[in-house]
């Protein structure tokens, strides 16, 4: 069992009613958390006290010189935030600035082709049916569902092992992604063509679940239950390789799935002239992000993979295309 942290400094308290009111929000605030504990431990091992944070203090926690970049980048956005916490309850205290850049993520995740697609769930389809398959695997009733729902939602995978039947709406087509990474719930509007063949997948082998059973189960032991993650990503490598789809260091991954979502939404909106100032915020929530950054990472990985695209909205949209100056990690 982990051991609880002990918090040390005279500023204790101020933290964790910090680190609460961010939590109360709806924030996970996890690696917050853990920023603002290395600097209780920062300020009490080196003997300040007292409530008044100093530039020179500020940032002799922050540049530590065994750290990279990405750590000095995230330490000033926790200390930044946290002194204006403090400032705003009177106390006296630098705030940080976010001065460090990193470098422009350079990973372009790999998007499956539309002759890719067919072919693998050509191979799904039709996936060798057995007598210790149906006995010990769900695989050929719940991988056909499960792949389609994340081609044509673009949610996480964990997202989608996580839904249970009471979070299917098939009536209005509509999936409830309940706490996911962000910590919050979000509406997931189905087609009408997904929204039937989840209906007949429910009504079929479903038939005599409980409703908090898993949406997309697995089978351990010949008992329904959650399916793992690397269950599902052994599928996925297994059906690329029949589908004659090479694998490499850049994928195909399931999350190519929501890569892909992304970039076709904003291709699309570009060629039917929407306005992305006004369609990038319902991009945001949809996909479940915390703020802009992930969203501007699949706008600048559609500019990237559709050049042409660019030339067309460079005239118009130009500031809405940014530079990525930051490593992102949407998994």
């Amino acid at each position: 069992m982990k051991t609880p942290y002990k918090w040390k400094s005279n500023l204790a308290e101020v933290i964790q009613n910090y680190i609460s009111l961010k939590q109360h929000t709806g924030m996970k605030f996890e690696t917050q958390e853990r920023y603002l504990r290395h600097f209780d431990s920062f300020y009490f091992n080196n003997g300040f006290d007292g409530a008044t944070l100093t530039k020179e203090l500020v940032n002799d926690f922050i540049y530590d010189k065994n750290e990279r970049p990405c750590s000095h980048r995230n330490k000033e956005l926790v200390m930044r935030d946290f002194a204006v916490y403090l400032s705003d309850r009177g106390y006296h205290t630098y705030i940080a600035e976010v001065r460090t850049e990193l470098p422009r993520c350079k990973f372009i995740p790999y998007i499956l082709s539309d002759d890719e697609v067919r072919r693998f769930f050509t191979t799904i389809d039709g996936y060798p049916k057995s007598y210790l398959q149906a006995r010990f695997s769900y695989r050929t009733t719940v991988d056909p569902v499960l792949f389609r729902f994340l081609y044509s939602t673009g949610v996480r995978i964990s997202e989608a092992l996580n839904l249970v039947l009471d979070d299917m709406d098939i009536d209005s087509g509509i999936a409830t992604i309940r706490a996911a990474k962000n910590g919050k719930d979000r509406l997931i509007p189905l087609s009408d063509s997904m929204t039937k063949r989840i209906a007949t997948f429910v009504d079929e082998f479903h038939r005599f679940s409980d409703s908090r059973m898993f949406l997309f189960p697995g089978c351990h032991n010949g008992v329904m239950g959650q399916m793992d993650k690397s269950t599902a990503y052994t599928h996925f490598r297994d059906y690329l390789l029949m589908a004659d789809i090479p694998h490499t260091a850049i994928g195909p991954r399931i999350h190519s799935f929501r890569h892909g979502f992304a970039v076709k939404c904003l291709k699309g909106w570009v060629l039917s002239d929407n306005d992305l100032t006004v369609m990038l915020p319902y991009l945001a929530a949809y996909m479940g992000h915390s703020d802009f950054r992930a969203t501007q990472y699949y706008l600048s990985l559609t500019s990237d993979l559709y050049p042409e695209i660019v030339k067309r909205v460079e005239a118009e949209f130009g500031y809405v295309i940014p530079e990525w100056e930051a490593v992102y990690d949407e998994s």
